[in-house]
């Protein structure tokens, strides 16, 4: 796995951010095993209780879940995953909006070049 952490927010909160990406990508599938906290910390260098803040967040969130004596996995809650998915969209599409909202361009135009681009991607 690899991330590259930033000064500027909580390094639980980026582990929690990049996991998220994972599993949204494609790259953790459903109940697939995650890192161990201690691999994960030892593979970020980063401290152990970190990774266990942002692995604690994310099973109250329910995208991961954890059985006694067994490695950690995604969960495989179609649900969870969908509002996962819905969430991440969402954030991008306002972050989009609020970037452009000062450029004169129509609904229209905006959605042919949506659809251009994302033809353009593999």
């Amino acid at each position: 796995m690899k991330l590259t952490l930033n000064k500027r927010d909580p390094i639980y909160l980026q582990v929690i951010q990049f996991l998220k990406q994972e599993i949204i990508s494609g790259q953790l599938n459903p109940g697939q095993e995650i890192p161990s906290r201690r691999q994960l910390a030892n593979d970020l260098k980063i401290n152990p209780n970190t990774v266990q803040r942002a692995y604690s967040e994310m099973e109250a969130e329910q995208l991961i879940y954890t059985e006694p004596n067994r490695p950690s996995r995604v969960t495989e809650d179609p649900n969870i995953l969908k509002h996962l998915k819905n969430e991440w969209v969402n954030h991008a599409v306002k972050d989009f909006v609020v970037a452009i909202k000062t450029v004169d361009i129509s609904i229209e135009e905006v959605t042919d070049m949506i659809k251009t681009e994302m033809n353009k991607q593999p």
